[in-house]
């Protein structure tokens, strides 16, 4: 079944055509193909032949992306990219999420969020030495934030240093679920720095620094499996490890900022990319509905299938509308912190629930690699972790608004 796009009255032209171009590629060159991409993700292909076809295929379908202008479309025009702004981004993740083809389309974590970074805090000479080898696919990144013996949700306990010795920081720690470890040819590495010659406030407060994979002192530990299956997340030491001053990101001090802006930005891509795997999931259970029978009649005469349906829709259009709302915020400039953070609590939920009972109307096929339900399944809990648990996000929701009753106003909803 085709993902069935159609124009949004309330948006722009230009957002419009960005949907109906993103959805043309999705229908007609990658969910025909999709059973083949899948098992070459899945490393399931063995036969060079089909290893052949499938790069093949991938080329294809690149080349017919570029030709649409949306390729890389998280990048400036003048480094390659779509130049989209942030809620025409928005809304092609919801497509390219339905058949998993950002990487297609040249978006792929954390490589494209660490080219954004790049993109606003790099230097001249730090853009033509990382980020256009990146954008060009001839280096791999990583981004290593998160502490095994820290608590994520509270950036402000990461303890990994970077101390400033003459021309050089020395950084030493312990980092775990840093992405694409196993490949990355550097990592991003967030650290408490510590210049004795630098302002008094930003002593101590967090910097990002580029480290190259193969300095001395970066040991990969390990690739952590993560639901049982191996993974490209690292566990990784730092034990004296020396850059030069110049792979500084930004000024001493920042990073803690330009990972909030990050996160911030990424929380919407993550649920604009769960409402198309929510649709996806949707599409599939509504048409296994149709065809299934069982007990004398097909899935769809049954009340509580019916009620699959209807419970899933309204989890689907809830999601999407708040995460919407969230996005025209942000957008506009508005202070969106509640939205964004009601948003990462509800919509990974509502993935879960919208999921499962996928799975449970497709029975045991639903389970398999056969069908996409499993990956969402994963990804629609391990985003309940991702970017700050949900407890974090709730107290900070009733802080906010408990502050707003204090000051003798009500909450303002729409």
């Amino acid at each position: 079944m085709k993902m069935n796009v159609k124009p949004i009255p309330s948006v722009s032209d230009r957002i419009n055509v960005i949907r109906q171009l993103t959805a043309q590629i999705v229908n007609d060159e990658i969910l025909p193909h999709e059973n083949l991409l899948w098992r070459q993700q899945a490393g399931e292909l063995t036969r060079d032949e089909d290893r052949q076809a499938v790069r093949e295929l991938r080329d294809r379908i690149k080349e017919k992306v570029r030709q649409a202008g949306l390729w890389a479309p998280h990048l400036p025009a003048e480094y390659g990219g779509a130049g989209l702004d942030f809620l025409e981004l928005a809304y092609m993740n919801e497509i390219l999420a339905y058949a998993g083809a950002a990487r297609l389309f040249g978006v792929v974590a954390p490589n494209s969020g660490n080219q954004k970074i790049l993109v606003k805090y790099g230097t001249e000479e730090q853009k033509q030495k990382w980020l256009i080898p990146l954008i060009d696919g001839e280096m791999e990144s990583g981004f290593s934030m998160t502490e095994p013996d820290q608590p994520g949700s509270d950036p402000r306990s990461l303890r990994t240093t970077a101390r400033r010795e003459g021309d050089e920081w020395v950084i030493n720690g312990h980092k775990w679920f840093t992405s694409n470890g196993l490949k990355a040819d550097f990592f991003i590495v967030m650290c408490r720095t510590d210049d004795p010659d630098g302002p008094a406030e930003r002593n101590g407060k967090m910097t990002q620094i580029i480290v190259p994979s193969d300095t001395p002192g970066v040991n990969i530990l390990r690739g952590i499996n993560v639901w049982g299956r191996a993974s490209d997340h690292c566990e990784i030491s730092y034990e004296n490890v020396r850059v030069p001053l110049e792979n500084q990101l930004g000024a001493t001090g920042t990073g803690h900022a330009a990972a909030q802006e990050r996160l911030g930005a990424g929380r919407v891509y993550h649920c604009m990319n769960s409402v198309g795997a929510m649709w996806r999931a949707f599409d599939l259970m509504v048409e296994r509905s149709m065809e299934r029978e069982v007990h004398g009649g097909l899935l769809e005469t049954k009340q509580m299938i019916q009620g699959f349906i209807a419970d899933s829709y309204m989890d689907i259009q809830a999601a999407r509308l708040m995460t919407i709302n969230c996005a025209e915020k942000m957008a506009a400039g508005e202070n969106a912190r509640t939205d964004i953070s009601s948003i990462k609590v509800f919509v990974p939920s509502a993935f879960h629930r919208v999921v499962d009972r996928a799975i449970q109307v497709w029975g045991a096929a639903g389970v398999t690699s056969d069908l996409p339900f499993v990956a969402m399944y994963h990804g629609a809990r391990s985003l309940r972790l991702a970017d700050g648990p949900d407890e974090v996000h709730r107290i900070l929701m009733a802080k906010t608004v408990l502050s707003q009753y204090r000051s003798g106003e009500g909450w303002a909803f729409g």
